[in-house]
């Protein structure tokens, strides 16, 4: 990732989530408590699945990466906000800055691929059960996790590349609470054109690409559920893929409204509620959606405290 620093500002301002001082000790107290929980529950959910024998099955392979995937998302961004909250000077280095979109980016974009990733294991292991075994192979599942993380490094070096070889010379507020393509490109002296176009042929390759391979598998799988004749046997069905729909749901419909409007649009109070959902909550959520909804995960982890009483 090569970072042509041509420009004039050195340092970046944020201005944060807020600022109402008053809502300064709930803001702060409340990511905290996310922030934990998401480390519990990520790292609690790979944990049982890397010590659990019959969780080791690509679907969960998939999910533990993801986990890890998320752990990582919400640490480039969560501790340094919280410190934000909590400090009257919100700044950011240029060198800080350019790493914090890239990491960001490229863990984002991991994330989305894992999740078509997942939805293609599903369609395999509903639609074609007794060839699971030989088509979802640990090769192929590792070969999958590892072009998805490669994919996802790949475009976002190009982006944060395209970006920091801009022109600041002008005024160093970033109207964000961390650094992001949108805020960053309305501070540039000079054209942007090629960064808006690299910014949509990134979000449209991946985003489009990744939830079309989501959107075929599952009308492929609704098509088989519903040949099935036994009430139980679709409802069996159904309930291995609900935790993964709510968590795609849940991921797309935040990105898409974020990076899928025009460059041009102002950046309002809730598109920083929304990028606070999906750089800070969602990672919260997929492990506790998972534990929650999936009745093996349910079952191994209620299984001690059973044995307690």
């Amino acid at each position: 990732m090569d970072i042509i620093n041509t420009t004039q500002v050195r340092v970046f301002a944020l201005s944060g989530l807020t600022d109402n001082e008053k809502l300064v000790p709930f803001l702060f107290m409340f990511f905290l408590l996310v922030y934990m929980v998401t480390i519990v529950g990520n790292v609690g959910l790979m944990s049982v699945v890397s010590k659990t024998s019959k969780l080791h099955t690509p679907m969960y392979y998939f999910l533990s990466y993801l986990s890890m995937v998320d752990l990582c998302y919400s640490s480039v961004i969560t501790p340094k906000m919280l410190f934000d909250i909590l400090s009257n000077i919100k700044s950011i280095s240029f060198n800080g800055c350019a790493f914090q979109l890239f990491f960001f980016g490229a863990l984002a974009v991991t994330d989305a691929l894992l999740l078509s990733n997942m939805s293609y294991d599903r369609y395999i292991a509903i639609c074609h059960p007794l060839s699971y075994v030989s088509i979802m192979t640990k090769q192929k599942c590792l070969c999958l996790v590892l072009l998805a993380t490669f994919i996802g490094f790949f475009l976002s070096s190009v982006q944060t590349s395209c970006v920091f070889s801009l022109q600041f010379c002008g005024s160093n507020l970033i109207d964000h609470f961390y650094c992001d393509v949108r805020p960053l490109l309305t501070l540039s002296c000079s054209s942007t054109l090629p960064c808006d176009m690299v910014t949509v042929f990134c979000t449209c390759s991946c985003g489009i690409g990744s939830m079309m391979t989501v959107l075929i598998s599952y009308t492929l799988i609704v098509s088989s559920i519903l040949r099935i004749n036994s009430a139980k046997g679709r409802q069996k069905a159904f309930s291995t893929c609900s935790s993964h729909l709510m968590c795609v749901s849940i991921f797309y419909g935040t990105v898409f409204f974020i990076y899928l409007r025009s460059s041009n649009s102002a950046f309002e109070k809730r598109d920083k509620v929304v990028s606070v959902f999906y750089s800070v909550v969602i990672p919260m959520l997929n492990p506790l959606i998972y534990s929650l909804r999936n009745q093996e995960v349910k079952r191994v982890i209620m299984e001690p405290v059973q044995k307690c009483h």
